[in-house]
């Protein structure tokens, strides 16, 4: 037997040695997310596949339930009725919003300040309302709101007049977004108040040496730190103003002449599926109206993380 016969043969029987030694796929990462992943697959991604479903078809009288594409998705943009409840939402979204995160912001700078006497009893009043549950919020309001019972009916009776009319078409978006104020700005101050938390004392301390006054600072160092944080409570926002649903359906009995069944696209879309059962149509508003969200959501977080040059 010759050397490289006597090496072929060596190799050859260090090969399934080899072999064994080769590292085995690790699953445990796997076996870690298989819970969430489970969850997610069956309360996002199975519930979104069966309303995409839902969007291409059409129950109709003859045929029962028939493949139409996009015909529901055209009808959907020439529907009247969903983008008169895209304006409501449109324009809750424009005057509201800004309001909110301004009152959230000037609370989170005044405990953030250390000025403000017992600022952790200020904070715990603020974010309160945040923790009562969203349909008891309404009916509190609501009970307010009453023209026969309530804070405005005594109002307008020690008066004399209807003054106040908070649940009245002219008056009615203004009455729900007072409601939604009171009930998120205290959750978006505590997102600013932990963002501001963040900077550092040291850019404090080279302030008060270059005589940096209070207002330079909230403007210098306090705002761009919360640049970030300014952004996704927009974001939040945004998508709960398009999400819209709770308050104008739980107000809806006290002010039926000023809040239609299509007030907002998500009541739009709940009456079309529970009270005309037209599942497919509803199904298509939902995932137009999600579509749309996503998109401004997008924009918003693109400029709002953007860097400055």
């Amino acid at each position: 037997m010759t050397t490289v016969q006597a090496e072929r043969r060596s190799d050859v029987a260090t090969m399934p040695r080899l072999a064994s030694t080769k590292p085995k796929r690790n699953w445990h990462g796997w076996q870690f997310t298989a819970p969430f992943a489970i969850v997610f697959v069956l309360v996002f991604i199975a519930p979104l596949g069966y309303a995409l479903y839902l969007s291409v078809f059409q129950n109709k009288l003859i045929g029962g339930n028939a493949f139409v594409g996009f015909e529901n998705y055209l009808h959907a943009l020439t529907d009247p009725q969903f983008w008169d409840g895209f304006l409501h939402v449109l324009l809750f979204l424009i005057i509201q919003v800004p309001i909110m995160l301004i009152l959230a912001l000037v609370a989170a700078l005044a405990i953030d300040s250390a000025r403000l006497y017992a600022s952790g009893v200020f904070r715990m009043v603020i974010f309160l309302p945040y923790a009562v549950p969203a349909v008891v919020a309404v009916l509190l309001w609501g009970f307010m709101y009453g023209n026969n019972f309530g804070l405005t009916a005594n109002i307008n009776q020690l008066l004399g007049s209807d003054v106040l009319q908070p649940l009245s078409g002219q008056w009615i978006l203004a009455s729900i977004g007072n409601i939604v104020t009171w009930e998120f700005v205290g959750y978006n101050m505590l997102i600013f108040y932990s963002a501001l938390k963040t900077i550092p004392v040291e850019l404090y301390e080279a302030a008060e040496i270059d005589g940096a006054g209070g207002f330079q600072v909230i403007r210098a160092i306090k705002l761009p730190a919360a640049r970030g944080a300014i952004a996704i409570a927009t974001i939040f926002s945004i998508i709960g103003s398009f999400q819209l649903f709770n308050e104008p359906n739980v107000l809806k009995p006290l002010a039926n002449n000023a809040i239609s069944s299509y007030f907002t696209p998500n009541l739009y879309a709940y009456n079309l599926s529970f009270a005309g059962q037209q599942f497919n149509y509803a199904a298509t508003i939902a995932i137009v109206m999600g579509v749309i969200t996503a998109v401004i959501a997008y924009v918003v977080q693109l400029r709002g993380t953007r860097k400055e040059v």
